[in-house]
Parts: structure tokens; C-alpha cells; sequence
């Protein structure tokens, strides 16, 4: 497998129709909105989505969320502790940090592509790891074209969660939506640290193809199945390490306006390519 040695930048446009795209904890998970009032979606929430599905893939991924973890492991600690040669940097009192690092991105994916930080106690008489990676694959967080809308709905709760009770008493909570939106976020792949990692070209292939199928197998109640949905990727692949262009370049050629005042689908919006001398682009559809 040959390490990536050219430059790649992305976008993606999403919808979002009735659903809560990325709920804000400290706002009563209300969809996150910036203070201009258009949604945002976190490039944490982004990234877990696109482990997820690296997952599906098959590829061996670090972080693995709770309820979709492949393997008997209940914390980060003892996933990395089940690598014979990481275990044994565990134990040695002259751990070695680029060893570590470079073990990691070879046995992880998602190691390799976001970077991790690795800060564990030694065990018995061992030092411990303190290592941070940094990843080539960068993600920004997005941001919908448009102010959006959020429809709450109160939801009551009538049945007893423990026994010993003749009738349960009605809980109230509450739930929140946007109705819809048109969302877009950028990346981009950074061939320096490809290098440190060992992120190669068959990854960035696995990274296009995530995108393009991010929302599938990712149905909540919060997200319904097809309430969410990847309408294109634009994929650059510069022909030099550093690019011909800047990543900020790039990702302003992509230009996305709405045709109405208020905007129902994707089909009131009308995207616009700028063509860049000497720079392909890839436009992929969602499924």
C-alpha cells in the first residue's frame, strides 16, 4: 500500500428533514444553532459518524462507540492493552513514544485518518504512555446554508419503570427537530502527516466512500431512517504535496444559495462549481 503523497480536499451537502441532526447538551439537546441562528453540526459528531461506518467496512477502528463496540473491550485502556507490543511498552520503564504512535496507527484506522491521544498510568512498576498523534484527515464543522427552524414537541411518559406502583405517573420530556436544512462541511487530507501515520491511498478511498455513505446504519429516534441524507461529495485531489491551492481556496469554489425565501428541499438551492485551473474535481452523488 502506497502512502498518500498528494494533497486532497472535500466537501459534503447534506440535508436534514425532521430530525435533530446534533442535539446541544447544555441546551437541553435542542439542534446545535450558531448565534446567527443557522444549525451546526459538530466535527466530533461528524467524525464518529464516519467511524461508524469505516466500522461497517471492516476496518479496525480505536474509538468504538458503546453500543456498536465489535469486540469484549470496555474501555480505550483495554483495547490498547490487547496489542501484545503495546502491552509491552505498557510495562517498560523507557517506553518509547514514536514506537507506540507508529504500533497505533498500523493497528487503528481511525488512529491513522483523526489522530488520538493516549495518556494511560503504567501497570506494576512501568511509567506509563503519554502520546499524541496527530491525524491527517481534518473535518470542519457544519454549518446549514440558511437559519433553521426547530419545531418542539412536549412527550409524556406513562408507563412504570419500576414495579410496586398501581398506575405510573405521567413523565414529561420534551423532544426537538429541525424541519429542514441544507448543511455543507469541508475537510481536508494533509500528505506530512499521512506520512508520520502511514495513511495511504487506499484509506483516502475508504474515507471518500464514508462520506458519500455517512448516514447509513444510523438510525435513532432522533434521526429517523432517510431523514438524513448526503446529497453530494466533492472530492479535490491536488497533483504536489502541498496542493496547487489553499484548502480555504478550494472549499470557496463550492458556492451553495437558496432560491426561495423559505427553502422545503434540496431542490431550492443551486449549487455552483468554480472551476480551478489545473485541479479535478470528483462530484459524487448521495445513494
Amino acid at each position: 500500500m502506497t502512502i498518500l503523497d498528494h494533497k486532497i480536499d472535500f466537501a459534503v451537502v447534506l440535508s436534514v428533514t425532521k430530525a435533530n441532526p446534533n442535539g446541544d447538551p447544555l441546551n437541553g439537546n435542542r439542534p446545535r444553532q450558531n448565534y446567527d441562528g443557522h444549525g451546526e453540526i459538530s466535527d466530533v459528531a461528524i467524525k464518529r459518524k464516519i467511524r461508524n461506518r469505516l466500522q461497517d467496512m471492516g476496518a479496525s477502528i480505536f474509538v468504538q462507540s458503546n453500543d456498536r463496540t465489535v469486540d469484549n473491550f470496555k474501555s480505550l485502556r483495554e483495547r490498547a492493552d490487547s496489542k501484545p507490543e503495546l502491552n509491552k511498552i505498557f510495562k517498560s520503564k523507557d517506553s518509547s513514544v514514536d514506537e507506540f504512535a507508529t504500533i497505533a496507527c498500523r493497528e487503528w484506522m481511525d488512529v491513522r485518518c483523526f489522530g488520538q491521544v493516549f495518556a494511560f498510568k503504567g501497570a506494576g512498576s512501568g511509567s506509563g504512555v503519554s502520546v499524541g498523534v496527530r491525524g491527517p484527515v481534518s473535518i470542519q464543522t457544519a454549518t446549514s446554508i440558511d437559519p433553521i427552524d426547530i419545531t418542539s414537541m412536549q412527550i409524556t411518559k406513562s408507563v412504570n419503570s419500576e414495579p410496586g406502583k398501581d398506575k405510573g405517573s405521567d413523565t414529561m420530556g420534551m423532544k426537538h427537530r429541525v424541519d429542514f436544512g441544507v448543511y455543507v462541511f469541508y475537510g481536508s487530507i494533509n500528505t506530512q502527516l499521512a506520512e508520520k501515520t502511514g495513511f495511504t491511498n487506499e484509506d483516502a478511498v475508504k474515507i471518500k466512500q464514508a462520506l458519500v455513505t455517512l448516514f447509513e446504519n444510523d438510525v435513532s429516534s432522533a434521526r429517523p431512517d432517510g431523514s438524513m441524507e448526503v446529497h453530494k461529495v466533492y472530492w479535490w485531489e491536488h497533483n504536489s504535496k502541498l496542493g496547487q491551492y489553499s484548502s480555504a481556496k478550494v472549499h470557496r469554489s463550492l458556492d451553495i444559495e437558496s432560491n426561495v425565501e423559505e427553502p422545503k428541499t434540496i431542490a431550492d438551492y443551486t449549487i455552483t462549481l468554480k472551476e480551478l485551473e489545473g485541479l479535478k474535481v470528483e462530484v459524487i452523488d448521495g445513494l
